[in-house]
């Protein structure tokens, strides 16, 4: 397929998550969402910052996400932050029931994205990192980055 016409398209990104979470496991779920809604997302207007997914009564919802109300929405455009419900089959919501209450972790949307035309969203299942271990990653990248530097540096002298 050309670039143009890969079946992913990038609606947002949660960068923070990989900060402050391990991410143990992914999985993908669709999205319930209204035509305002939709039509704001393919604009890319959508901030995944400090949303989370939650399961509640057998059912999952993705809260705190927010979809910025679409411009040539009218008088029912909608809330921008209402929680919105994730499509996912009722075993893997137990699955993910089951590890969020034994283990103590959470439920933290990666990425949103389109797939041939539907809404998807990433969730991770994320444990959270400690101050000593966000020092620790930030210097594995910093000597990481550092190597990388000192490699193009030789292999342009050779040149």
């Amino acid at each position: 397929m050309p670039a143009d016409k890969s079946p992913f398209k990038p609606v947002a990104e949660n960068r923070k998550a990989f900060h402050d979470f391990f991410v143990l496991e992914k999985l993908e779920a669709g999205l319930v969402l209204t035509g305002t809604e939709i039509k704001s997302a393919r604009q890319g207007k959508v901030q995944l910052r400090d949303s989370y997914a939650d399961i509640v009564a057998g059912e999952a919802w993705l809260m705190n996400a927010h979809f910025s109300p679409y411009s040539h929405g009218n008088i029912w455009n909608h809330d921008p932050t209402k929680k919105r419900k994730l499509l996912l089959h009722k075993r893997e919501i137990e699955k993910l029931f089951a590890k969020i209450r034994e283990k103590g972790l959470t439920i933290v949307p990666l990425k949103v994205y389109l797939k041939n035309g539907r809404l998807k969203c990433e969730l991770g299942v994320c444990k959270g990192k400690k101050m000593h271990d966000k020092r620790e990653a930030q210097q594995n990248r910093d000597i990481e980055m550092e190597a990388r530097k000192a490699m193009s540096q030789r292999n342009a002298q050779r040149n």
